[in-house]
Formats: C-alpha cells, sequence, structure tokens
C-alpha cells in the first residue's frame, strides 16, 4: 500500500493492510507523520522531555525547567472517579497569560440556540437534503470563519444540546487558534486532511477518520491538502464514549485500542497569537504574544483522540431481518435521560450482508431520533434521492421514511442478499433523540432541496388484488366462532 487517502478508501476494512500478516503490522496509516498512543478514556501521559512529569504528586513547589503546573478539569471535583475528566499540563506560560478578551462580530451563519421562539431557527417535518457546499477559493477562509450551523437543539448555556455544522476552508490557521467553550467537537474530514495542533500534540485526520477535541481545549487547523471541507457533531453537557455491546460480548463495533492519542510536542515562539473562543454561540477574541503550544508535558484522561473507520468492525444479521441501526454506533453520548442518548455516531461501512428470507434496504419506519446523514466518500444505497459526498440528509423523528416502491419491489423479488455492501464508500449518521430546528443559513441555502413524495405515489395497494382469499378466509372463520 502506497499510503495514499486514495489507497484506504478502496480497502474493505484495515484488516487488508495487514496483507495476511506477510508484513510487520502496523496501526497508523502509511501517510500519518505522526506518533500517537492507542486506547479509550484511560488515564494517558507524555513528555517531550523525559523526565519532566512529576511523580507522586501533580503540582510540585517548583516543576522542572521552570515550568507551570495548569489542570483543566471537564467535571466536577467530586464527580464518581469514572466520570471525572482531567488533565495536567507542564508548560512555558500557563493559558492565563493573554491580554484580555473583545467581542468578536457575530458569525450569521452559525448557531447555537435551537430552541422554535428564536427567529432564525426552523422547524420542520418535511425530508430535507443538501447538496455538496461549495468550499471556498479564495483563499481567506479558514476552520473559523468557514464554520457553518446546519441544524441542532437545545442552548449550550442550559448543558444539554447538540449543534451539527460543516466547516469549508481553503486557508490555514496561521498564528491563530480555538476554543470552543460551549462543548466537545467530533469533526469528520470529507474532502482534504486536517493537520490539527493541539496543546496535548498534533493529529493527523483524513476522510475516513474522525478526532474528538473536547471543550476548553485549543487547537489549531492546518490544511496539508489544501481546501477542505468536513462535518463537525457539537455535543453540550456530555462526552462522547463507546456504546456498551451487550450480548455481543467483549468485542466488536470500535474497539478502544483504535483510538490514537497525541504525543506530548511544544514549540516556544514569541510571536504574536490570536486566541479566538466561542460561548455560548458568540466568538470572542484574545491576543497574547507567545505560542499557546507551549505544553512540554501532560498526563490525565481528558485528551483530544482519533479514530479510523476503516477499523469498525460491523456486526449484523445472520438468519432474518433487517437489525436495528444501533449496531452500526461508534460513539455515543449520554443525555439526561437514562434510556435514550443525547447522540450516536454510526458509521455505514464496506460489509457483507448475509440474510434470509429478507431483503436489504431498510424497512419503512418512524424512528423516534432526529436523523442527519453525511456521505464521505463513495455512492451510499440507503438513500432514495441525489446523495453526493459533502452533502446532507435530514430526517426528523417520528417522520415516516423509506425507499421508494421501486426499490423495494426488485429488493423484495431478488434472492436474499449475500454480497458485500457499500463497497468503496463511508457514510454517517449523527443521530439524536432530540428533535432538531434548521438553521437560516442552512434553510435559505440554494443547495437544498426537498424529498419529493411523489416518490411514493405509486407504493400499491398489494391487498386489496387478495379480497376474495381474504373473503374466504373470514367466512371460514365467523362460521369456526359460531360452532
Amino acid at each position: 500500500m502506497s499510503g495514499s487517502t486514495q489507497d484506504y478508501q478502496n480497502i474493505f476494512h484495515w484488516a487488508e493492510t495487514q496483507k495476511d500478516a506477510t508484513i510487520p503490522s502496523f496501526a497508523v496509516r502509511k501517510n500519518d507523520p505522526y506518533k500517537y498512543q492507542p486506547g479509550f478514556d484511560n488515564s494517558f501521559e507524555s513528555e517531550a522531555i523525559p523526565g519532566t512529569i512529576p511523580q507522586g504528586q501533580n503540582n510540585p513547589r517548583c516543576v522542572r525547567f521552570g515550568l507551570y503546573a495548569e489542570q483543566v478539569t471537564a467535571s466536577a471535583f467530586v464527580a464518581p472517579r469514572h466520570t471525572n475528566k482531567k488533565a495536567w499540563l507542564y508548560r512555558v506560560r500557563p493559558a492565563v497569560a493573554h491580554q484580555g478578551f473583545v467581542d468578536m462580530p457575530d458569525n450569521n451563519d452559525t448557531e447555537a440556540n435551537f430552541l422554535p421562539i428564536n427567529p432564525r431557527v426552523h422547524l420542520s417535518p418535511q425530508q430535507v437534503a443538501w447538496l455538496p457546499f461549495e468550499i471556498p477559493t479564495g483563499g481567506k477562509t479558514d476552520f473559523i470563519s468557514g464554520l457553518k450551523t446546519v441544524a441542532g437543539s437545545g442552548d449550550p448555556t442550559l448543558r444539554e444540546g447538540i449543534a451539527t455544522h460543516m466547516y469549508m476552508a481553503d486557508q490555514s490557521m496561521e498564528q491563530r487558534a480555538f476554543v470552543n467553550s460551549d462543548g466537545d467537537y467530533c469533526i469528520v474530514p470529507q474532502q482534504g486532511s486536517l493537520d490539527i495542533q493541539t496543546e496535548f500534540g498534533p493529529l493527523y485526520v483524513q476522510p475516513g477518520e474522525i478526532c474528538v477535541i473536547q471543550r476548553g481545549l485549543r487547537f489549531r487547523v492546518s490544511l496539508p491538502d489544501g481546501p477542505s471541507r468536513g462535518y463537525i457533531l457539537e455535543i453540550w453537557g456530555s462526552n462522547f464514549e463507546l456504546p456498551e455491546l451487550g450480548p455481543l460480548g467483549a468485542n466488536g463495533l470500535a474497539n478502544a485500542r483504535d483510538f490514537l492519542h497525541p504525543v506530548a510536542q511544544y514549540e516556544v515562539k514569541k510571536e504574536p497569537w490570536e486566541i479566538v473562543y466561542k460561548l455560548g454561540g458568540k466568538f470572542f477574541s484574545s491576543k497574547q504574544e507567545h505560542s499557546p503550544f507551549d505544553v512540554v508535558a501532560w498526563h490525565g484522561n481528558y485528551v483530544p483522540y482519533k479514530y479510523d473507520l476503516t477499523k469498525f468492525v460491523n456486526v449484523g444479521s445472520i438468519s432474518v431481518d433487517h437489525i436495528d441501526p444501533s449496531i452500526f454506533c461508534v460513539l455515543t453520548a449520554k443525555s439526561r435521560d437514562p434510556t435514550a442518548p443525547l447522540a450516536d455516531i454510526l458509521i455505514f461501512s464496506p460489509r457483507w450482508d448475509v440474510a434470509s428470507h429478507t431483503y436489504r434496504p431498510p424497512y419503512y419506519h418512524r424512528n423516534v431520533a432526529s436523523e442527519l446523514m453525511g456521505l464521505i466518500y463513495g455512492e451510499y444505497g440507503g438513500r432514495s434521492d441525489e446523495f453526493q459526498p459533502g452533502g446532507v440528509s435530514f430526517e426528523c423523528g417520528v417522520v415516516p421514511h423509506g425507499v421508494a416502491y421501486e426499490e423495494f419491489k426488485a429488493a423484495s423479488e431478488q434472492t436474499p442478499p449475500e454480497m458485500q455492501i457499500s463497497k468503496g464508500a463511508i457514510a454517517f449518521m449523527f443521530e439524536s433523540s432530540r428533535p432538531f430546528t434548521i438553521t437560516d443559513w442552512a434553510w435559505n441555502s440554494d443547495k437544498k432541496h426537498e424529498h419529493d413524495p411523489k416518490m411514493w405515489d405509486n407504493l400499491i395497494d398489494n391487498f386489496s388484488t387478495h379480497s376474495k382469499e381474504v373473503e374466504e378466509i373470514m367466512a371460514k372463520t365467523r362460521k369456526m366462532e359460531l360452532k
């Protein structure tokens, strides 16, 4: 494998890269320039200079090399041990060394308040989709200025909710960093890789991979492949975790060992930097005269990470029926309702589909969940409308949906499936128990189109053709009841 992004899009699963154990195994794509630490929800540690992290305590009177100790907490101090999120950073200058905050102009293409009383959002039961959004070409739009919000629910100041965004950028962030003070980001590149510098070290994230950068952590996005586009799921008041496996047992879906965390890498530069903070959906700017990425060592369990979607271990039916989409869940985030998640991240990647007495397309359904889908690459067969890489499809909770009659009829008449599906493709779904509202930016976009209800007009009434047979059955039933 030469190691280009395209090479990894052509594989059926990561296992193909191991070439049946004829080569030394490797955990990171060949074109990834960085090293990582594997695991999920571990307590990690990393030091760019050996012997930096103090042992036996976190905040000694003197840290080696004159560094400053700084703690980041993401949970209440008294939170139970298994939910307590924190990290200790040992840095050249603490984050408090800045020149204050000033308001930035509102970005009218982003939104944080999705309550229906907000006139900038729209409620609709209609199934809506968007063609791929244009990537800017002027060379002046970075990751921050290229953020656009599609839909969401709640408000970050209420500490529970969700937002979905697109980013379209054609410029790297130069001497500029970003902090999302509202919630956690799951970033899904669709076109172009992202070289993300974090306080904990770098992450190289390509189409087919995702990364999570938690609330309050600083990062900078560079575009090694030029103009880039992708999706973001933002959650408020919760953190992403692995779904429980239940009867699957110990292994399957996204395995913990496949999540990769950065290794410490610092820079000491005396130059002007801008740190952009997002708080309550508003943007604020803070200036400082040194790099914010001067962390020499760190330890903790509140650390950015990435995951390669080609490593996902699909499971499914091996007898009958189309299984619920929970089997495609990569990450989940809890809500205050113990029976319903705030958000699930599902993927639909290459896999075998083998079942008897059933058919491949999803059955007609009315899910309680709101569903927002995107396509990273390839062709996805689960949509009945035009669905392209970089596009978006949205379906409101408990609104009926399913494939057109022609697709249902063809599948019903075919031999039960025994085939590879989604070859060379990865689609994803952001799913939530909460109802979404749609932003002005998305609602008024010229890329928006609605699912045409006429696609279901020819869902014919097959039942009535059996009227004579039904009458005979019912007549026999009445006779039996009178005896």
